[in-house]
């Protein structure tokens, strides 16, 4: 359901930045938003509350943000709250990101290896990814994770690339099995 609650939210203020053509502003401010969001865990237990009435939160969002973002996300952010949604924000805010990178076709790379990749090895990565992605850029995300042994893991939305020792070693193992067994 919180999937589903923030696709549509969060698809709603993707068309309404590209239809006002102010993506790139509406992207910084959902950004600096989504930090606010992070940082003031007791702002959303406040809006949580189901002690706390609409017009009160509408208020508490007001006394915040008026003045801070633009009429665009104020508005967007009255009606989360009008319609009880406010707990989704941060997956609203996560969903609307995404789908601007998609559409600057910055994609986000989680990369897993056994040991920190000097600057290099970095590079020469990030150059092999752009010429076999249809991205323009990417986040990049280093992770350092022994259990690997060697080789890297890299995870590009839903697609995975696995060279890992271990995985490899795994596959040999699982291999041999079948055979023993056959």
């Amino acid at each position: 359901m919180a999937k589903l609650v923030s696709k549509v939210y969060g698809d709603a203020l993707f068309e309404e930045a590209l239809r006002k053509q102010e993506v790139e502003a509406l992207f910084e401010e959902v950004r600096g938003l989504q930090v606010v969001w992070r940082e003031n865990q007791s702002l959303a237990e406040l809006l949580d509350n189901p002690k706390i009435v609409k017009e009160e939160k509408i208020g508490i969002i007001k006394n915040i943000f008026d003045g801070r973002v633009s009429d665009d996300l104020m508005g967007f952010l009255t009606v989360i709250v009008v319609k009880g949604r406010q707990k989704e924000i941060p997956a609203i805010c996560e969903y609307f990101i995404n789908a601007v990178k998609e559409y600057k076709k910055i994609g986000v790379a989680h990369v897993t290896s056994a040991v920190e990749l000097n600057e290099g090895q970095k590079a020469r990565l990030l150059e092999k990814l752009l010429d076999t992605t249809r991205y323009v850029d990417f986040e990049m995300d280093y992770k350092v994770d022994p259990s690997i042994i060697g080789g890297m893991v890299i995870r590009i939305g839903d697609r995975v690339v696995d060279s890992s020792i271990k995985t490899q070693i795994y596959e040999l193992r699982r291999s041999l099995l079948k055979l023993q067994l056959a």
